[in-house]
């Protein structure tokens, strides 16, 4: 009987030691304890399954800076979208009572790493890297430029010069091409899935050069350093609209369906009074007669809200097909790919 109870008080001890020991690892590592995390970075957890990063439970995690860093993709010369945006940022400032600071990134991975490391807390994120923001940074984009009616998108525009000899998909083969960047979708990643769709295969059937940004590409085609490209429709129209090329000097050889543009959030362990202000300044913000109606103002002429659930289903799809991993790889590999480029010139 003795020995019964000593046998006991051993089990019992063993297994009080062993949930303690558990209960003191998750303390340690709130992370371990998520009961869902989907793609996101082990930093992250959904516990609510909306696949952005849940706002942390400890307060003591929560963003509340003085003043708020904002950036919008690097697509064309920051500093020009800097004037753009001033008198967003203004409101912004006015809404949420901290002051608002511009982040000129000049590249894709600057700008979702900024906000991994906590020196980027608002952001204009281009469509196919919202992905890599959302998994790798805890982005979470809650607004997209739009119509009054909910109208909103840019398509995939396969470009070339008029003067050329390709007139199809096909007749890329063996030809010099310009894509974007490793993360764009309509620079890279739907061009890789819905190319290969239609019997050519990049970096088989092609040569794929990596221009950095779509103006890079769209004018390359237009000064023939390039033989095509696959490029957003919205920013061959910008700059079309502001006379920096002629479309009457290119050829559209095809073009996708609707995507979403670029999307507009914010990092998730911001304060969520914070949250709900951001989110509230892009959503009021009245556009008439401000920079961002003059610049924006054909396709688009307000903010309107999204999710990355519902808004970005096509892309991840796309990213899926193409075998796309969001990891700390990743990000580094999207930085060596672009030091090649640096070094290729």
């Amino acid at each position: 009987m003795n020995s019964f109870m000593t046998k006991r008080r051993f089990l019992s001890a063993g297994i009080f030691a062993t949930t303690a020991l558990a209960l003191a690892m998750a303390g340690a590592n709130p992370a371990a304890a998520c009961k869902n995390r989907g793609n996101l970075d082990s930093r992250f957890c959904d516990d609510n399954g909306d696949l952005v990063a849940d706002t942390p439970s400890d307060s003591s995690k929560w963003l509340n800076p003085s003043t708020l860093i904002f950036s919008y993709t690097p697509v064309e010369d920051p500093s020009v979208y800097e004037n753009v945006f001033v008198e967003f940022m203004d409101y912004m400032a006015k809404k949420t009572g901290k002051k608002v600071k511009w982040y000129g990134a000049e590249s894709y991975a600057a700008q979702v790493e900024a906000m991994r490391s906590g020196r980027l807390h608002v952001a204009g994120i281009s469509t196919g890297p919202t992905v890599f923001g959302v998994n790798l940074a805890g982005y979470v984009p809650v607004a997209i430029m739009g119509k009054a009616d909910g109208r909103f998108g840019y398509r995939l525009q396969l470009i070339t010069h008029k003067d050329t000899d390709i007139k199809k998909v096909s007749q890329m083969k063996n030809r010099k091409i310009a894509h974007v960047t490793p993360s764009s979708n309509s620079g890279n990643q739907a061009p890789r899935a819905l190319f290969k769709s239609m019997g050519v295969v990049p970096d088989k059937d092609y040569k794929v050069i990596y221009s950095g940004k779509h103006d890079n590409s769209i004018m390359g085609v237009a000064n023939k350093d390039y033989d095509a490209a696959p490029v957003a429709s919205s920013v061959l129209d910008r700059m079309h609209d502001k006379g920096i090329v002629d479309k009457g000097d290119l050829r559209i050889i095809w073009q996708s369906r609707l995507f979403p543009t670029t999307s507009y959030g914010y990092v998730y362990n911001l304060h969520p009074d914070l949250q709900k202000k951001v989110t509230d300044a892009f959503l009021t913000f009245d556009w008439t007669g401000t920079a961002l109606k003059k610049e924006f103002g054909k396709k688009s002429d307000k903010f309107i809200p999204i999710t990355f659930k519902e808004h970005w289903s096509d892309i991840r799809t796309i990213q899926e097909t193409n075998g796309v991993v969001y990891s700390d790889a990743a990000l580094k590999g999207l930085k060596l790919k672009k030091k090649k480029k640096k070094k290729k010139k």
